[in-house]
């Protein structure tokens, strides 16, 4: 009887979990043809996605090499045995985590007729790997469910309203806002003078609304203000301490309105006028097929934040990425994260088939030293690493080039977990 380990998500967490337990975890099982273990890897894309770049790449497909910004996912596994890696389009609509099962609802295959659009499987797993990631509120920033040609559909929509913007509200002062404020603003506006402290008369007004008392919260004020003075560079206001408290319609910056007109009320009383408005605030843990017993109050999985086992779905259930509650959400965790939830993996599943396990369980351990680049436009930027504050140089050459877009790639074909 097969024992599937079943990974529920295709992007950074999923496919990277998927590689490191073919090439690392699969060989020292024992396996035999009538009792194989086999990888079922399910996503609701088809398309592998490089996200952090949306903020630059919204604005115009000439900035990146299409090739490499959006990648065929299941081209990456044609290296592994067939047997031992099956892919499913579809996406997680139950986890029945008393009986060891997931009902996937499957993505109909427009080329064939074979899948019925809304048809439903169920898959009982012998491990669980939860990496459903998260959502943006704005259909520009992220690939969400509706794949590669839904969200290029996104952009081209707000790309034919930009010309004719005059006024763009953010709201959200953390990365995704900065960094797409900052991209529109040098797009639109260009940038003051070296010896100018902001860009006076822009042609466009761009203004970047924030609860918080500076922007990018998990970075120091002092890099924060920085970060600031680069937006007032390239024409963007920033507004702090007030909330949006409304907008009409309800539904402006999100799919069929994301090129509409909104007006925009903010707790201090203040009402502004937006050609366009951008969503850039938080992100939806997607996680609506757990039952709530297994979440927290923001709706991310409960992890053990050592082992990244969920210790309240039962033996050999894992979580990481944006639909935990392990860590922050940010990509390099991710990285960090899994060759430990895949060591206890391997440990628990060599315990559970009767072989020897040596050792103690691997541990995550948060790393709390200030670590975080954020690229203002096309030139700029700011951070820290590792506690260390980046000059805005080095922030451009390590992520603001190309928004790691060239770098990706060994996530998405293994090469990145090529060593245990």
């Amino acid at each position: 009887m097969t024992k599937t380990i079943l990974i529920l998500g295709g992007s950074y967490t999923g496919v990277s979990t998927a590689h490191y337990t073919l090439k690392h975890v699969l060989p020292s099982l024992p396996s035999t043809d009538s009792d194989p273990y086999q990888v079922i890897l399910v996503s609701p894309s088809t398309t592998l996605f490089c996200r952090p770049a949306s903020p630059r790449a919204l604005i115009s497909d000439s900035f990146f090499d299409q090739s490499k910004l959006f990648v065929p996912l299941e081209e990456q596994f044609t290296q592994y045995d067939s047997n031992s890696f099956k892919f499913i389009h579809g996406h997680a609509k139950y986890l029945d985590h008393e009986n060891r099962s997931v009902t996937v609802s499957l993505v109909a295959d427009k080329s064939t007729s074979e899948t019925e659009e809304g048809s439903e499987i169920q898959i009982a797993y012998h491990a669980l790997i939860i990496g459903t990631g998260s959502s943006t509120p704005s259909p520009l920033l992220s690939l969400n469910a509706d794949g590669k040609d839904e969200l290029k559909a996104q952009w081209e929509t707000f790309r034919s309203a930009l010309p004719s913007a005059k006024s763009i509200v953010v709201a959200g002062g953390g990365p995704a806002g900065i960094e797409t404020a900052g991209e529109l603003g040098e797009h639109l506006n260009g940038r003051a003078w070296w010896f100018n402290s902001k860009l006076e008369d822009p042609k466009v007004k761009i203004t970047v609304v924030t609860s918080g008392s500076e922007v990018l919260p998990y970075l120091r004020p002092e890099i924060a203000r920085v970060a600031e003075g680069f937006l007032a560079k390239v024409g963007v206001e920033v507004i702090k301490d007030v909330k949006v408290e409304s907008v009409t319609p309800s539904d402006a910056g999100r799919k069929e309105a994301v090129a509409g007109k909104a007006e925009v009320k903010l707790s201090n009383g203040e009402t502004m006028q937006a050609d366009l408005y951008i969503p850039a605030y938080g992100m939806d843990p997607n996680t609506e097929f757990v039952q709530q017993s297994l979440k927290g109050t923001d709706g991310r999985v409960t992890t053990n934040a050592e082992t990244l086992r969920v210790d309240k779905a039962g033996p050999r259930v894992y979580a990481a990425g944006d639909a935990s509650d392990y860590a922050r959400p940010a990509i390099p965790i991710i990285a960090q994260a899994i060759p430990v939830l895949c060591a206890n993996l391997k440990r628990d599943l060599e315990a559970e088939a009767g072989q020897p396990v040596s050792g103690e369980d691997r541990l995550y351990k948060v790393d709390p030293r200030e670590t975080q680049l954020v690229p203002i436009g096309q030139s700029k930027g700011v951070g820290a690493a590792m506690g260390w504050k980046v000059p805005s140089f080095l922030v451009w050459l390590i992520k603001g080039r190309e928004y790691w877009v060239g770098m990706v790639g060994a996530t998405w074909s293994g090469t990145q977990f090529a060593k245990a």
